[in-house]
């Protein structure tokens, strides 16, 4: 199995060469029962017996995410919108969320914690339903607050539009997950992340920084390539779902792949969202 550019599904078990892909569901018994030996190396090995994993284990828990992101979305909009001073403390939740994402990265077994992902959801809910409001119904720099709910909608129906899309290219093996393509995927995401942080940082000497996110041209092109990785990084995480499938984990890892699903579709939302405030440019 490939390295995924998502952080939370860096510590999963190895799948053998010579696997399948476009899988996305329980293997054969005969062709990998194999891996079953072998499992007993990886972190789950102190958990008590189980059955194995199924593509409806995922299905179930991320939706269960997701719910609960919703939920707490829902809240912290309906609050920011009569209270706007409450945006700080709901960013605080964001922060919060980033942390524990974070923290995953060297805790791997919280990953599969149902109280730690459905917490971790909350807060990611919080801090995306004020983001939510301010870059739909507040204008800054001359650009967003003007969508509303509307803009909210669209941004929905785009993640979801993508997440299926990607799902479908996957499934069909229109793109192959390889070596080279995660390389690839890896160093787009640092380059991306780099300059992002590099533009927050310019932009407290400069109005604007390097102009990634002031809504002008630049920030719009910034934006779609975002977009762009952020959609690839669906290939390698269900790359990285389909293996634990194969593999034969039990049952609550599901919680681990509900967990990183959930942060690329709250990062692909975001960005989604963040494109169609700068095209509500003056």
């Amino acid at each position: 199995m490939r390295t995924t550019s998502n952080p939370v599904f860096r510590n999963l078990p190895q799948q053998r060469q010579g696997g399948g892909y476009a899988g996305f569901g329980p293997a054969d018994a005969g062709q990998f029962g194999g891996q079953q030996a072998s499992y007993g190396n990886q972190p789950y090995q102190t958990a008590p017996a189980t059955r194995p994993m199924t593509i409806d284990d995922v299905v179930t828990k991320t939706g269960i995410s997701l719910g609960v992101v919703t939920v707490a979305a829902i809240i912290s909009y309906s609050v920011t919108s009569a209270n706007h001073g409450l945006a700080g403390l709901f960013a605080l939740a964001g922060l919060i969320a980033f942390g524990m994402t974070f923290v995953t990265m060297f805790s791997p077994r919280l990953q599969t914690s149902p109280a730690f992902v459905l917490t971790f959801a909350a807060f990611e809910g919080l801090f995306l339903g004020a983001v939510s409001f301010l870059l739909a119904n507040v204008r800054f720099g001359g650009h967003g607050g003007v969508g509303g709910s509307g803009m909210i909608a669209q941004a929905v129906l785009g993640t979801f539009g993508v997440f299926f899309g990607m799902l479908v290219v996957y499934k069909t093996g229109a793109i192959r997950v390889t070596p080279r393509f995660t390389r690839i995927m890896v160093g787009a995401l640092i380059g991306v992340l780099v300059l992002a942080l590099g533009n927050a940082v310019a932009a407290i000497f400069t109005p604007g920084g390097f102009g990634l996110r002031d809504g002008g041209p630049i920030a719009i092109v910034f934006s779609l390539v975002v977009i762009a990785i952020a959609a690839f990084s669906f290939l390698l995480d269900f790359d990285a779902a389909d293996g634990l499938i194969r593999a034969g984990a039990p049952e609550r890892a599901a919680w681990q792949v509900a967990f990183g699903l959930t942060v690329t579709l709250v990062w692909l939302y975001l960005e989604i969202l963040r494109l169609l405030s700068y095209l509500q440019n003056d």
